[in-house]
């Protein structure tokens, strides 16, 4: 049997968790255009008759702005110590931004499965030489240009992971598609709206927890709460007459329903939480302390 840790990793907005989940069939890691939309790393199992591939999606790498900005490098860390497999994701144009992740990943002995995102959004000539460009850059690597959007060499990409693939006993049970909890997917539904429908700073303000998560015949009973850093945040948050925070909740309710295939009630409070980014404390409730 084939089975290990397909170690997703690369700069912000380079469609990581897009490929992700296209690879896992499901909607695991949420997704938009703003940067550091992925803050922990989020597992997706897929499971065959004699493999068993974990995708693990990682926070896009950034230069440390605060203690949450360590922590979600801490992940990537992690992610470089553990793989079996480094798919390491750019997108035409552009390179990695950070050279001591990728020396990590030139100088060890793991496989790299090296991906050119959004192919589609450019021409033949440009994909050529960014082809050739890592080609040189990591000799070993297996260069596959893609489009996660719109399907393009996905199936290529599967294939080629299964073939890279230690042996090795399955990780987890047969049917599990994700280490990660009902809650923290409903955190992240709630955190993916915030990040579409507000500007600025606001969406990197906010962290999501949920209170509590009551399953009922026919309904569940959900409450989140988010943390913001400022009073003025939290204003921005309910909007004029609370209009904002309204719309918040009935999309964000609209896809846990989707997500759990029930009706929710979800109620939606929010506290300010001074400087969170920079509180050990805060960050470790929130579940950014790292794995031993």
């Amino acid at each position: 049997m084939r089975s290990g840790f397909v170690n997703i990793i690369g700069n912000p907005n380079v469609g990581k968790s897009t490929l992700m989940n296209a690879l896992v069939g499901e909607r695991l890691s949420i997704i938009t255009s703003k940067a550091q939309t992925t803050r922990k790393r989020v597992m997706g199992i897929v499971n065959g008759k004699d493999f068993q591939i974990v995708y693990t999606d990682t926070p896009g790498i950034v230069n440390p702005a605060n203690k949450l900005h360590e922590q979600m490098m801490g992940f990537i860390g992690t992610a470089l110590q553990d793989a079996d497999l480094f798919l390491l994701v750019t997108e035409v144009g552009e390179k990695l931004k950070n050279r001591q992740v990728l020396d990590r990943v030139i100088n060890s002995d793991i496989p790299v499965l090296l991906i050119i995102n959004k192919v589609d959004l450019s021409d033949q000539a440009t994909v050529s030489e960014r082809i050739a460009y890592w080609q040189a850059e990591i000799p070993r690597a297996v260069v596959i240009p893609c489009s996660a959007t719109e399907g393009f060499n996905v199936g290529k990409i599967f294939d080629t992971v299964l073939e890279l693939l230690p042996e090795h006993p399955a990780y987890f049970p047969d049917g599990e598609l994700t280490d990660r909890t009902m809650r923290f997917f409903v955190s992240e539904i709630v955190r993916e709206k915030i990040l579409l429908f507000y500007q600025k700073e606001i969406p990197y303000s906010c962290e999501v927890a949920v209170e509590s998560y009551e399953e009922k015949d026919g309904i569940d009973s959900i409450s989140c709460v988010i943390y913001v850093e400022r009073e003025s945040q939290k204003a921005i948050l309910i909007g004029h007459q609370g209009k904002a925070i309204k719309k918040l909740g009935v999309e964000a309710r609209k896809d846990i329903e989707e997500f759990t295939g029930k009706k929710c009630y979800l109620s939606l409070h929010i506290k300010v939480l001074k400087d969170w980014r920079n509180s050990e404390r805060a960050l470790k409730s929130f579940g950014y302390a790292l794995e031993d």
